[in-house]
Parts: C-alpha cells; sequence; structure tokens
C-alpha cells in the first residue's frame, strides 16, 4: 500500500526539492538551502532525497559539517513543516538525526493529497529499471541485514566506504546520467495504484515534464549545484494554482 500524506487545510503551499548532494565542499549550496528555507512563503517543505552526498548513519550527524545542516534544518522546522524521504544517497538517515534536525519521514512513494489533487512523490530511483547493477545494489543495501552489519562497522571505517563511493560515483556520473531514466511502464503502473496522474520525481538531474500517456505525467526535479557556472537548481512549488516551477 502507497503511504498517503494528506496536507492540513492550513497550507496553502508546498515545496518540492531533491539531490542537493551536500558535503563539506558544497558551501555554496548549503548557503542557498539556507536562503530558501528562511525566505520561501511555503507552509510546508519536502526533501525528496539525496539532500546529502553521502550518509552512512546517524551518528556522523556530530561532525563539523553534519551539525551545521542539522542546526540549520532544526531552525527552519520552526518555521515551516519539513519532511525527508531517502535518496539512494541518504537512504542511512535514521530517526536521532530526523528528530535532530526536526524532520518527519516521508516513505518513498508517498501520495500527497494537497489542493484538491493526488500528487505521487517518490525519489525516482527505484523505477530506474534499466540500470540492472544498480537495482540489485539497492534490493542488498535496503535489506535490513546489510545495514544492520554496516551501521556496526566504526565510523571512520564508514566514512572511508562512503567517500570511496562517492569517487567512484563522480568518476562514471557522465556515462550513469545519460543511461539512467525512469521505466514509463513502471510509472504509469505507480500513477494508477496510487490513483494519481502526476508523478514528481529527482534522481535523474535532468528537469522536464514527460507525457506518459492517458493523461498521466512525470515532473522531474532539478538537482542544486550553487558551486557549478552556471548555478543551477529548482523548487516545484504546489498550491490552489497547481504546479509551477521556480528557478533560484
Amino acid at each position: 500500500m502507497i503511504h498517503t500524506l494528506t496536507a492540513p487545510v492550513q497550507w496553502q503551499q508546498v515545496d518540492l526539492l531533491s539531490d542537493l548532494h551536500l558535503g563539506p565542499d558544497t558551501p555554496g549550496t548549503l548557503a542557498r538551502l539556507e536562503a530558501h528555507l528562511t525566505r520561501t512563503t511555503a507552509d510546508a517543505v519536502l526533501l525528496l532525497g539525496d539532500i546529502f552526498e553521502v550518509w552512512v548513519g546517524d551518528d556522523a550527524r556530530h561532525d563539523p559539517f553534519e551539525a551545521g545542516v542539522v542546526t540549520m534544518l532544526r531552525a527552519a522546522s520552526q518555521r515551516r513543516d519539513l519532511f525527508f524521504m531517502a535518496g539512494n544517497r541518504d537512504f542511512l538517515v535514521g530517526t536521532e538525526l530526523l528528530a535532530d534536525a526536526g524532520m518527519t519521514a516521508l516513505p518513498d512513494p508517498t501520495v500527497l493529497i494537497a489542493f484538491g489533487q493526488r500528487w505521487l512523490l517518490a525519489h525516482g530511483d527505484a523505477q530506474c529499471l534499466a540500470d540492472a547493477g544498480y537495482q540489485a545494489w539497492r534490493a542488498t543495501s535496503r535489506s535490513a541485514a546489510w545495514q544492520a552489519g554496516f551501521l556496526a562497522k566504526p565510523l571512520t571505517e564508514r566514512q572511508a566506504f562512503g567517500r570511496h563511493a562517492r569517487e567512484q560515483s563522480r568518476a562514471s556520473q557522465t556515462t550513469q546520467l545519460m543511461a539512467t531514466d525512469l521505466d514509463a511502464d513502471a510509472c504509469r503502473a505507480l500513477l494508477r495504484e496510487a490513483g494519481a496522474t502526476t508523478l514528481i520525481h529527482g534522481h535523474t538531474h535532468r528537469p522536464a515534464e514527460h507525457d506518459l500517456g492517458d493523461e498521466l505525467r512525470r515532473v522531474v526535479l532539478s538537482d542544486w549545484d550553487f558551486e557549478a557556472t552556471p548555478p543551477r537548481g529548482d523548487v516545484i512549488r504546489l498550491s490552489a494554482a497547481g504546479l509551477q516551477r521556480l528557478p533560484l
């Protein structure tokens, strides 16, 4: 059964964003996130995965960079509702980080019932069925046994694993992004199961809107990179007026 989140009646605007890939080498992106969370008029912000470049366990939240992010998120949660959906980089975010940051966990996928519509939200990686190698890794790494074994390792060992995985990912990023996209049949089936017509997701770093036929569509969030020239990033805002893409 797909999880459902019903927007409270006081919500007038909801912001959706994903794929910030925050790390010590992304100060510009972190600053832009803090600015958006401070200034947005949205009543709720839903973070749809890969907010962190890598997350190796909640005990890492006390390290200097991670502690700063947690403090910033906690301050933002005092002003508006914050929700977090795990991505392929930060699926090990747990209850301790969520509590410290003032965020509510959002299962993948989730149907958001808001403004008279049903919006299907996902990170997007689970629907990239053509990437068989990743799907095998995803199944392994999401298992309780693998996670228990990994989290039992010393933090320094897990951080070294994360650095190695990040280097491998960056080395093959262009090839991966060109080869990775969501399976249209899987998206249509998920939308029909959810009773929704619009799927909103991240993961692919290719912001666009795709017609899936039968009045179904998927809308892709941008990744954020405010270290790049030119910088990039956007937010999708939902309101009674519908869906609006806001460049940053």
